[in-house]
């Protein structure tokens, strides 16, 4: 008998309604990006929030009719990351969704932070759902706004405690994808279009960021990608420096942590898509990615923590 769980997701990037089934281990997720305008890189909170109120419904209307009697919880991501003072308005729309939904249903309501659903969704994909619960790893979560190198150990309410120990200290990589992008005319977001053009390269010419005990700053990294274009770099070419650059700054980091503790590797997050950073950290460091439909922004994540908070033992 299945056993359904309910996440709903609310980013700034993406609108996202899911259900988890902790018996069978299959899941169904619903989203669509929200509505950015052209030559935009990014929306007003007051906007995506409400960008999610008016269209969170329609994800919910995309989960099969009729499972609400078979769901056993809810959880819905109410902020960016687990710490204190971590906050976004844009939240707000899935959490009182969620909140109203498990009154009516009579189940649990659980919360998680983003990130701690960017987590359980990469560790589903991957096959290491069982890392939540059993063992420390290193998480990369690299998005639109985030760029953190998390030491992950199981937490006493089944959560992730995720401790940033690296990654970026100013722009987020996925800032640098989407301004790489608008440079070159790409639609935002740019990573997928910035992926195809990087393909099409035959440079490996890459910028080597400074990275000391872990962390690295791509905040320059912007002006380099701007005098390539000015100077008439092809498109190809200024999509290939960015990617190979991130790439870099990545490798080195996830290699001076693994001088202080050998641990396994989990990526999270719509950047670690990307298929030149993925072969690159799974020669080096056998690491494991989320397929390109978990790692962008979903609500999958969210849901398969409603069972883990619930006391299910996922494989």
């Amino acid at each position: 008998m299945s056993r359904w769980y309910l996440g709903i997701d609310t980013s700034n990037y993406r609108t996202s309604a899911a259900i988890f089934d902790a018996e069978h281990v299959e899941w169904q997720n619903s989203g669509r990006l929200l509505d950015v305008p052209d030559g935009a890189i990014g929306l007003r909170q007051s906007d995506a929030l409400f960008q999610h109120t008016l269209h969170l419904h329609e994800m919910i209307a995309g989960l099969p009719g009729g499972i609400g009697k078979e769901i056993q919880a809810v959880c819905v991501s109410t902020r960016p990351r687990a710490v204190e003072g971590s906050y976004m308005p844009c939240f707000l729309a899935g959490e009182n969704v969620a909140r109203s939904i498990a009154h009516l249903l009579g189940v649990p309501l659980y919360t998680c932070s983003h990130q701690q659903g960017h987590l359980a969704a990469a560790a589903l994909s991957a096959q290491a759902l069982s890392w939540l619960g059993t063992q420390e790893f290193y998480a990369w979560h690299l998005s639109g706004g985030t760029t953190e190198l998390l030491h992950v150990a199981p937490g006493a309410d089944g959560l992730p405690v995720a401790e940033c120990i690296g990654g970026t200290t100013d722009l987020a990589a996925g800032q640098l994808v989407d301004r790489a992008g608008a440079l070159l005319g790409l639609h935002f977001p740019a990573g997928e279009a910035l992926e195809q053009l990087a393909k099409q390269s035959q440079s490996k010419e890459r910028f080597q960021p400074k990275v000391a005990d872990c962390r690295f700053s791509l905040s320059g990294m912007e002006n380099k990608i701007r005098d390539l274009c000015a100077r008439g770099t092809v498109p190809e070419d200024v999509a290939s420096f960015t990617v190979r650059t991130i790439c870099a700054a990545v490798e080195r980091a996830t290699a001076q942590a693994m001088e202080r503790k050998k641990l396994p590797v989990l990526c999270a997050g719509g950047v670690m898509s990307n298929r030149l950073i993925q072969r690159r950290m799974h020669e080096r460091f056998g690491a494991r990615f989320a397929e390109p439909v978990l790692s962008g922004d979903n609500a999958v994540g969210a849901a398969v923590l409603a069972a883990v908070q619930h006391g299910e033992t996922l494989l």
